[in-house]
């Protein structure tokens, strides 16, 4: 059964975003994390939404590709112009090996059970250069019983659960994970940043990190 579904969720938000939406800012973290990049760097935005980052990088200097498996958000990237786009899963990125120096992915990659992030990852890997980095988010453990308090739900996979919540993608699956457990994903990863942080809603924890491709690795 196919467990990346959320973009069906927000393929329909981007239809309708409004002009003063949080998802049209860019993170202060991806603004910090990027004054650390060479100007002029490929990066791949994964999950791009309506391009808060990629348009963003784009007028930084950066050479940015936006990867989102949602049409409507591309199509607002599309609309802004400065940034490839591309129409894609991301479980099957459609790049060359060592195509990109960084890839960024801003809460999106845990929207699946673990053969999705596991293919998710490998992809991620596969597509960077030797020694770029990764920048993400993933859904930290501490928030599991915050979720279990508020919504029916039901485990799907290892880690990975759906909730009796309308109107919320958490009707699609969602991966939560422990410090070791992410840092087992990341295999052929070194960690140089890993914060388990509480965004602005109570209890909605989240794993910030950054990860280097190892050098010796394809």
């Amino acid at each position: 059964m196919k467990s990346d579904t959320a973009d069906q969720h927000w393929n329909d938000q981007w239809n309708t975003i409004a002009a003063d939406s949080k998802w049209l800012t860019p993170e202060p973290d991806v603004q910090d994390w990027a004054a650390g990049l060479t100007k002029g760097a490929r990066i791949l935005d994964l999950g791009a939404g309506v391009g808060r980052h990629a348009l963003w990088l784009a007028a930084q200097g950066f050479d940015v590709v936006a990867l989102d498996a949602a049409p409507g958000g591309l199509a607002e990237i599309d609309k802004a112009g400065g940034v490839d786009t591309v129409l894609a899963r991301m479980d099957a990125l459609p790049f060359d090996d060592r195509t990109f120096d960084h890839v960024l992915s801003w809460n999106v990659i845990y929207h699946g059970d673990e053969d999705i992030l596991l293919r998710t990852i490998a992809g991620i890997r596969r597509v960077l250069k030797p020694g770029g980095n990764f920048m993400g988010t993933m859904l930290s453990k501490r928030r599991l019983p915050y979720e279990q308090a508020k919504y029916d739900g039901h485990e799907i996979g290892r880690n990975a659960w759906i909730f009796d919540a309308p109107e919320t993608d958490k009707i699609h699956p969602h991966y939560f994970c422990t410090a070791a457990e992410l840092l087992a994903l990341f295999s052929g990863f070194e960690c140089l940043q890993l914060e388990d942080r509480e965004h602005e809603k109570p209890g909605s924890w989240h794993w910030h990190l950054t990860m280097e491709k190892l050098g010796s690795l394809t």
